[in-house]
């Protein structure tokens, strides 16, 4: 063992020290704050997210509207009556009957309003072989999903009894139903299979049941916590399924992550001849720092999602952001205690034939490194060998798999798309779209006035409705609901294109920019904003484009800060940022390829999508910036700490890679397989997310972290650490670190956290 010493300081190491010192308190402190989050959060309920807040643009000035009028718009809901052969039509007695027993069985449920025949509406196709019998849902349409199984069940009566004709629902109720079974599904299934996963795979890596079991213990605990956190928070900034299920992807990631880093630092400094007590305070001091450098450039990253302005993203960001934040904290504070507590005992069920300390030896300096890592050993033989070819090589890949982005297509995915043939409703979509063109979504403008019945008003609606179909816009039948103590009228129009976006999308551009300015702009006092899920998408994607910019700045910027205050480097911080890019590239690269162009795309499930979801490609930048500093971090730390211990540059780097691979291999693996879980789901979407995050973990683990990082530095030797004079006036976060100096301790003790402690 070499004689030396290390001053434990800084946060992460006194936070360690304290909690070794105080076992019982820490982990009662731990206890008490998950529980007392839980049980406050149960409390207060969650509030979630509604459809148009956060939302900007003419959709969310239609919902204010709305809103302010105290008129609640009820789910519609649709009922499609199709000959299934020739020689049926909509006049025919049998198909009247139908039509007849459909309206019957749906009122008979009590659950509907304003049910309306196809012979009354003129909703018979022009072929006269489907009709459409229309109704709303009675109460809140946010909720009309969880009350329409009764009327679902009611129309499939009336198909069993009509075998000749096809009898469908379809409307907002019902796929929102649909879509909230399938997603609840989903993350059901992905939530399941996460756990045992990551469980699976530590098991491997540590070769003992407890040590295995501590990193899921810890994650699951924050995530406890974060749940009632979002509750409490929720009553501020509304939550919802999408931030919940991001929170859990994360904190299983980053909690299991963090402790990973912790606990193999530590086995690795008792395998290389150190006590207990001293093992524990050089991983406070060493992974113990790098956990909270990480975490807070992670919860800076995620912050960058609050620029959006939409409720989704925002909620997105601040659920993953909290649950990174407890588990840091969880990390540098309970772990500490728990491993103190244990001792020896985080070896308990060990299991045969896997004994991964075996595989730690003690290098030349007392530290343990993994033999485990005889391949990235031979890889970095290579690499430091010929770091400008190395270079060359692995950034020349990295480029070439992210070029497809160059051609990204972003689109909101319509039912059809983001499903397949996996749902039956998604064959009613196309069914009622072939049969009427318009699609079963028409734009929807409300229109405001000081008096809506008004002669000019009036005649302006009259003009607008004769407009929108000799423009083009649509092709009718153009539908006015008139509320006049409101003095509200709403204007349907059933745009062309109907589940063609691109078309769709063009024909409301007609509405807004030729059609209402000339008719409905013309009169005084008149607001007539264009809403509908068009126009949301619409809506929603500009706001989206248009936080791109200030979200990549902020990030970016705050993580560049970061790394230059953390390394005291200004080629570090340099480096950091174009490395992390380089991944998401590659990422989005892939994504291209998979789900645009198809390339391999039958793997994954992944045929005829051909375009990438519009959220993704700014949700994919936010997460995996955050997520790559994790290891970037830890290895970086690795080689700093070794550098300053009076290594060579060179030394240094093959050392930090070599004795970091083993846990860098084991945190990627795990993420990789847990990320992995969500591209074998059957929404699209999810398909995508999971895919794309699977991807840049794992080049970032292996190209990045394995190949270029070591190339660029060993090109750039001593200029790694170059800072310019005028910076160091900037704040030292160095500090938070073991002092990189070893020089003989006169006398062994036992330290605490901030004394000099024999190593």
């Amino acid at each position: 063992m070499g004689n030396g010493e290390i001053r434990v300081r800084g946060i992460a190491a006194r936070a360690g020290g304290w909690s070794a010192r105080h076992r019982w308190a820490a982990v009662g402190v731990w206890v008490l704050f998950v529980v007392l989050t839980m049980g406050i959060g149960s409390a207060v309920g969650q509030v979630d997210i509604k459809g148009s807040d956060g939302l900007k643009g003419e959709t969310s000035t239609a919902a204010h509207i709305i809103e302010e009028a105290g008129i609640e718009e009820p789910a519609g809901e649709t009922v499609l009556i199709q000959a299934k052969g020739d020689g049926v039509e909509a006049t025919d007695a049998a198909f009247r009957a139908a039509v007849g027993d459909v309206m019957k069985a749906v009122e008979g449920t009590g659950r509907v309003t304003a049910v309306t025949s196809p012979y009354d509406s003129d909703t018979i196709s022009k072929d006269g072989r489907s009709a459409l019998v229309q109704f709303d849902m009675r109460g809140d349409a946010e909720s009309a999903g969880e009350r329409v199984e009764p009327v679902l069940k009611a129309v499939e009566g009336v198909q069993g009894d009509h075998e000749q004709l096809r009898i469908e629902e379809i409307g907002t109720a019902s796929i929102g139903k649909t879509f909230d079974d399938a997603f609840g599904d989903d993350f059901q299934q992905a939530e399941y299979s996460a756990v045992p996963v990551a469980l699976g795979i530590l098991l491997i890596a540590f070769g003992a049941v407890v040590a295995a079991l501590l990193p899921v213990a810890l994650a699951l605990t924050a995530i406890m916590a974060t749940v009632g956190l979002m509750a409490i928070v929720s009553h501020w900034m509304p939550m919802g399924d999408v931030a919940n299920s991001v929170m859990l992807l994360v904190g299983l990631a980053v909690g299991v992550d963090y402790c990973l880093f912790y606990l193999r630092r530590e086995r690795e400094e008792r395998a290389a001849g150190r006590d207990a007590g001293t093992a524990l305070r050089v991983a406070a001091a060493t992974s113990g720092r790098a956990i909270i450098v990480s975490g807070v450039t992670v919860c800076v990253a995620m912050a960058g999602m609050l620029f959006t302005g939409l409720a989704d993203f925002q909620a997105m960001g601040l659920a993953s952001l909290m649950v990174v934040a407890v588990a840091m904290v969880g990390s540098v504070t309970v772990l500490p205690a728990l491993l103190s507590l244990l001792g020896e005992r985080v070896e308990k069920g060990r299991i045969p034939f896997l004994h991964p300390d075996k595989r730690l030896r003690k290098d030349g300096s007392g530290n343990g490194a993994s033999e485990g890592s005889r391949f990235w050993t031979g890889v970095l033989r290579v690499v430091l060998a010929k770091p400008a070819v190395s270079l060359v090589v692995a950034a020349g890949v990295l480029l070439a798999i992210a070029a497809p982005a160059l051609g990204m297509k972003t689109q909101n995915f319509t039912l059809d798309q983001e499903f397949g043939d996996s749902l039956p409703i998604v064959q009613t979509y196309n069914r009622v779209n072939e049969a009427f063109p318009g699609g079963t979504g028409p734009a929807e403008v409300v229109v405001k006035a000081k008096d809506i019945g008004a002669d000019d008003v009036q005649s302006a609606i009259a003009d607008f409705r004769e407009q929108a179909v000799s423009s083009g816009a649509s092709r009718g039948p153009v539908e006015v609901e008139v509320h006049d103590a409101q003095n509200l009228a709403f204007v349907y129009v059933p745009l062309v294109g109907g589940s063609d976006l691109d078309k769709a999308g063009a024909s409301l551009a007609k509405l807004r920019d030729e059609v209402r300015p000339a008719t409905l702009g013309e009169v005084d006092g008149v607001q007539a904003p264009i809403t509908g899920d068009v126009a949301g998408s619409k809506d929603f994607n500009d706001q989206l484009g248009g936080a791109v910019v200030p979200v990549f700045v902020f990030v970016v910027i705050f993580a560049f800060l970061l790394m230059l205050l953390s390394f005291r480097s200004l080629t570090i911080a340099v480096t950091s940022i174009v490395l992390n890019l380089l991944s998401v590239g590659a990422a989005y690269g892939i994504l291209v390829g998979v789900f645009q162009h198809g390339w391999g795309a039958s793997l994954v499930g992944a045929e005829g999508v051909g375009a990438i979801i519009t959220w993704l490609p700014l949700f994919l930048f936010v997460i995996l910036f955050g997520l790559s500093m994790d290891y970037h971090v830890f290895v970086v730390s690795r080689i700093r700490e070794a550098r300053l211990k009076g290594r060579t540059t060179k030394d240094a780097i093959r050392h930090g890679v070599v004795t970091t691979a083993g846990v860098v291999t084991s945190a990627a693996v795990i993420m990789v397989a847990v990320f992995a879980i969500f591209g074998t789901l059957s929404m699209q979407s999810m398909k995508q997310m999971g895919v794309g995050l699977a991807a840049a973990v794992l080049i970032d683990a292996t190209i990045i972290r394995g190949v270029l990082l070591p190339a660029v530095m060993a090109l750039l030797g001593e200029r790694n650490w170059y800072l310019p004079q005028w910076m160091n006036r900037l704040p030292d976060l160095t500090h938070d670190e073991t002092d990189g100096a070893l020089s003989p301790a006169p006398v062994p003790h036992e330290g605490r956290a901030g004394e000099t402690v024999r190593v």
